[in-house]
């Protein structure tokens, strides 16, 4: 499996506070069956203000973390990545290479809990106009979502890719992010699941049980997303959506059953 989203570099953002910390996560990533994790640093965002999140110093943090982790027998590959804080500036960013995956292709992005700031989704609009598509991470953690589950569908008609956090099926950020994520599933709005771990206590790695809650509703659909989808992401290439579903509800399964019966009956 590949982990999409975490904080695995140590002393660099809220992540890992050591190295120590950091191996240990690789341990359990390994462990887990996770091959490869990419990295994503938190890029402008205001708990990170101040301090050094340029593409020199994290390219040079994955080596040497890559460095003892081959020193100590883990056997896990570090990938260079960010989780773009949003603000107005996406294609004003998008040169900077730490802020993109896949030579430019895509951007990991971020918004505040309880806000989708005015005029988002333009600015999503002028970045996949400028040949980056949006990944927009852990939606199913943002309040106006899990309040309206069509800004997603809105989203991804778009052209944006959704992320969901592992933690989130798991129940670790509360029942409306967990129900909000699985809604998600069953509607096929998810294209990546990443760990978001940031440490070695209760953020961390935990791909593998969400892959069996997640299993549990796709089917063998899961491991496009925890493979090859952001195998795709790292080379660039073009993930390829899930056609959407409607949300299972008394009324439309009726109607469904309805039609599919007057089908075999023609």
């Amino acid at each position: 499996m590949i982990d999409f989203h975490n904080h695995i570099l140590p002393n660099v953002d809220d992540g890992s506070k050591s190295l120590e910390m950091s191996l240990n996560m690789l341990r359990e990533a390994e462990r887990q069956g996770i091959t490869d994790v990419i990295n994503t640093v938190h890029f402008q965002h205001p708990k990170v203000e101040g301090m050094d999140i340029s593409f020199e110093r994290i390219i040079q943090e994955i080596e040497n973390l890559q460095k003892s982790a081959i020193e100590n027998n883990i056997n896990v590959k570090i990938h260079n990545g960010a989780e773009v804080f949003y603000l107005p500036n996406l294609t004003e960013i998008k040169s900077d290479p730490l802020t993109v995956f896949g030579h430019g292709k895509y951007m990991l992005i971020e918004f505040q809990t309880y806000l989708l700031p005015p005029g988002y989704d333009d600015e999503l609009y002028r970045l996949l106009m400028s040949g980056t598509t949006p990944i927009i991470a852990h939606p199913e953690r943002y309040r106006p979502i899990q309040n309206d589950i069509n800004i997603v569908e809105k989203l991804i008609n778009s052209g944006c890719l959704m992320q969901i956090d592992a933690g989130s099926l798991l129940g670790q950020f509360g029942k409306d992010c967990k129900k909000t994520a699985e809604t998600m599933l069953q509607r096929n709005m998810v294209h990546l699941i990443g760990s978001d771990a940031h440490n070695n206590k209760k953020r961390d790695f935990c791909l593998a049980p969400a892959v069996e809650i997640a299993r549990e509703i796709v089917g063998d659909n899961v491991d496009i997303l925890v493979n090859d989808n952001p195998r795709k992401v790292i080379a660039g290439r073009n993930i390829i959506a899930f056609e959407m579903n409607e949300p299972y509800t008394p009324s439309n399964f009726i109607s469904k059953l309805f039609n599919k019966i007057k089908g075999l009956n023609n």
